[in-house]
């Protein structure tokens, strides 16, 4: 017998974004390529979103994922949110200020930024003019809807405004 199809109501809708969860850790797209993921300016810089908490790939196992690249041309800009973010520095040297705090970094570096309740304002800083620092940035959203992290733009990077005052956005 051919029963008739469920109607879309919240415990199907549910049902159904089990069933495409299971399938995604089971055939979902293993690499994410550069070419997916396009390097954009925005308030804090220059970033490169591999993974975006579900909103840019679709196709990957891992949707609860912010994977991003920043290149650090110069100076950052600044922001503040709970923290808990892991920062792998691929290439370059620099420094970041956390809270006022400086602290420097280098190739092959692991930041690990603090949690705190009131967040930690941070912003980074290139220190080899000729070359741009890239770091790759890890947060996990679960951990961030636990600590109801929000993120409070500061103070944009001087590039973004540099094209704000040229009229873009």
């Amino acid at each position: 017998r051919e029963r008739e199809t469920p109607g879309q109501n919240a415990y199907e809708m549910g049902m159904a974004k089990d069933k495409a969860w299971a399938e995604r850790q089971q055939t979902g797209r293993i690499v994410v390529h550069l070419a997916d993921a396009p390097q954009e300016l925005m308030r804090q810089g220059y970033l490169r979103y591999y993974l975006d908490a579900g909103r840019r790939v679709l196709d990957t196992p891992l949707q609860n994922w912010s994977v991003f690249t920043h290149e650090v041309r110069k100076i950052s800009g600044k922001h503040r949110h709970q923290g808990g973010l892991v920062i792998y520095v691929i290439d370059g040297r620099g420094y970041s200020v956390v809270d006022g705090e400086r602290v420097d970094w280098e190739k092959g570096d692991l930041v690990l930024l603090p949690m705190k309740p009131a967040g930690v304002e941070h912003q980074h800083f290139n220190l080899d003019p000729e070359k741009p620092a890239l770091w790759m940035a890890f947060i996990h959203q679960g951990m961030r809807e636990y600590v109801a992290s929000e993120v409070t733009q500061t103070e944009p990077s001087p590039d973004w405004k540099a094209k704000e005052d040229q009229g873009g956005r």
